[in-house]
């Protein structure tokens, strides 16, 4: 046994000496690794560390571009931009939410756990460092007070933004459209399909609707950078000498104006003639001004909504109610919904039939109150019949007998084939969203969508425009435009030029004919002038004539030519066809129709009016085309209506002949 007290100092430091190299090696090897971070940080990486801690100096802001002026004809603005304010959140500073929502709730009237919640949902799918809108469009009294307190609340700033604005107001809003923030879901689907055009970002500020959404990239401009010094907390902390450590700040550039074929004097007296102070009142549906060559003049859905509310943040109540409206405010029903057309279809029925020849002008077909076809009788919205009448006289007393005979003769294929080279059927065109292509149905079409064949009983409710025949109004005006013109469709167009902020056109839309119907397709078919006129006569009488079903909207001076439609919304007995339709509740009120163009011979404007559950074509649609044909020929050609004679005056809550 070994006695370790005999040992003495130098004897035990040989002991330990191999534990010591050991700790020498560890020493060492510290301190190299340490020499060695020290370097990469202060000689290999230091530039880069050094901009990455200025960088946390400077605060960089995102400038977003103007969006482009929507300008009418005469440059009369119709959607602008005006200076704002909201107040934002960036979670990466707000060290203390809960007091800052407390705060900040006082002021702007936003419970303090929508706050929180509205905070932290963006923190989570957008990370900390993106500022959260709490609340647009403040008022200058919050600004003050949000601006007093906002030393004390990390995280919380105070900008100046630009609102969207929309003057008219409900006034054409569906048209015009409005902006809103892009979505999740739209930011990728957005960057891929304009990937060589424009990168979309988080929080931009993007057309959702009508116009605004459809020439998006044309009017949004490129956003700029600016640079601010801020201090620990995020906050900005000017000083007399600011550094920007290089970082160059790059100002934004306005987008381009859109120049439209609207007129805003027109477009306002639409509005006004769709809002009636008649019996009728108020109506439900779509209108739309064409000139001949194509441009749009005026544009009006009903009911409407404030596009204004978008631009300013629109509530969940407020959305909700648009959405669950029973008229649908939000959707476009000038190209958006499609209608059976009823008797204004009937034009069309008679050019097919006078161009294939089953009746010539001056025949005569005789029209009952009612004919059997198979094993059921169609009635005429008279109860005694017409007798015999030439084409111009049914169309003029619109009478469903004659063209249930039409349909018979020409069956529905070759219906359907005048009526497509009409322009009804397929979409115009035109530059605004969401347009649908309404329907002619063929045969063919029946048995591939339904399946079944087509019926014979079929030809007649479809040639007087029931059945499966839908069309659109802006469809309907670009139709009876052709008629007007004797042959060429035109492209309806509401853009007419791009322009920059210096007024440079960046480019012009011209008129454009689709085709002549007056000369002959591919297939030959061909609709000869003579027959034009023939229909365009019975058009005229419609309105001029004696017992025209429109004739107490006459223009004093002008002679304008159109037809009414009255389109069933259900399908009513025998005894129920000839009771009052306005006793029934709205919603089992006939639609009302009427398309007409003047002047009848050389047409400068036609117009196209769906009033719903109005009744009749005669009382709710066609006074409301005769106060913008008014307010069109007043403003372009006051020579025309001097001297002419006043329009008869008629109640419209009397019932319509026309059905």
């Amino acid at each position: 046994m070994k006695i370790d007290w005999l040992k003495n100092e130098e004897e035990e430091a040989r002991e330990y000496w191999g534990r010591y190299k050991f700790v020498y090696a560890a020493v060492t090897l510290l301190c190299c690794l340490l020499v060695g971070r020290l370097w990469q940080l202060q000689i290999i990486q230091g530039a880069e560390l050094r901009a990455f801690s200025e960088k946390n100096r400077v605060k960089e802001t995102k400038l977003p571009a103007p969006r482009g002026l929507l300008m009418d004809r005469e440059n009369r603005v119709l959607v602008d931009n005006l200076p704002g304010f909201d107040v934002t959140i960036t979670p990466q500073y707000a060290t203390h939410l809960e007091e800052t929502a407390e705060a900040i709730s006082k002021i702007i009237n936003v419970p303090p756990h929508d706050i929180v919640k509205t905070v932290q949902r963006s923190r989570w799918r957008n990370g900390p460092f993106r500022p959260v809108r709490i609340k647009d469009n403040l008022s200058m009294d919050e600004v003050f007070q949000l601006k007093l307190i906002r030393w004390d609340q990390p995280g919380m700033n105070v900008n100046e933004v630009i609102v969207r604005s929309y003057p008219l107001a409900e006034d054409g809003a569906q048209v015009f459209g409005y902006v809103g923030e892009i979505s999740q879901t739209q930011l990728p689907r957005l960057n891929e399909k304009f990937a060589k055009r424009h990168h979309f970002e988080q929080g931009d500020i993007i057309g959702k609707s009508g116009l605004e959404e459809v020439w998006d990239l044309a009017i949004r401009g490129k956003d700029g950078v600016s640079y601010v010094e801020v201090d620990a907390k995020g906050r900005e902390a000017p000083s007399e000498n600011p550094i920007y450590f290089g970082f160059k700040p790059k100002p934004y550039r306005p987008g381009n104006n859109l120049v439209l074929t609207i007129d805003q004097d027109i477009q306002e007296a639409a509005w006004k003639a769709m809002h009636r102070k008649d019996q009728l009142g108020d109506r439900i549906g779509g209108l739309v001004a064409m000139k001949s060559n194509g441009e749009i003049l005026a544009w009006v859905t009903t009911p409407s909504y404030n596009p204004n509310l978008f631009s300013t943040g629109i509530s969940n109540k407020m959305w909700s109610e648009l959405l669950n409206h029973p008229y649908k405010p939000l959707r476009n029903k000038v190209i958006q919904d499609h209608y059976s057309p009823g008797s204004t279809f009937k034009p069309f029925v008679a050019i097919a039939a006078l161009q294939e020849k089953i009746i010539r002008k001056g025949t005569l077909v005789y029209s009952p109150s009612k004919i059997k076809f198979g094993r059921r009788y169609y009635h005429d919205h008279s109860r005694v019949g017409h007798g015999y009448i030439p084409v111009e006289q049914a169309i003029e007393m619109s009478s469903n007998i004659f063209f249930y005979k039409m349909g018979m003769s020409l069956g529905i294929d070759r219906i359907a084939s005048y009526a497509k080279y009409l322009g009804l059927g397929a979409k115009t065109g035109i530059r605004v969203p969401h347009e649908v292509s309404g329907l002619i149905p063929t045969e063919k079409w029946k048995e591939k969508a339904l399946g079944e064949p087509w019926q014979p009983g079929e030809n007649l409710s479809n040639a007087i425009g029931q059945g499966f025949v839908l069309a659109t109004a802006l469809q309907m005006a670009v139709g009876y435009n052709a008629i007007g013109l004797e042959g060429p469709v035109v492209k309806p167009f509401i853009v007419k030029r791009i322009i920059d902020t210096d007024n440079k056109v960046i480019k012009e839309f011209e008129p454009q004919i689709v085709r002549d119907t007056s000369k002959p397709n591919a297939e030959g078919l061909v609709i000869d002038k003579d027959n034009f006129e023939v229909v365009k006569e019975g058009m005229r009488r419609v309105v001029n004539g004696t017992h025209g079903t429109a004739k107490w909207y006459r223009l004093p001076g002008i002679q304008m030519a159109g037809k009414t439609g009255t389109t069933q919304v259900r399908s009513f007995s025998a005894d129920d066809v000839y009771k009052n339709c306005h006793l029934r509740p709205l919603n089992q009120r006939h639609h009302g129709w009427f398309v007409a163009f003047a002047p009848f011979d050389k047409p400068l404007l036609t117009v196209a009016v769906l009033a719903q559950h109005s009744c009749s074509g005669s009382a709710g649609a066609a006074p409301v085309v005769h106060d913008v044909m008014m307010a069109f020929f007043q403003k372009y050609h006051p020579e025309m209506i001097k001297g002419g004679y006043a329009p008869l005056i008629r109640d419209t809550a009397e019932e319509d002949p026309d059905e």
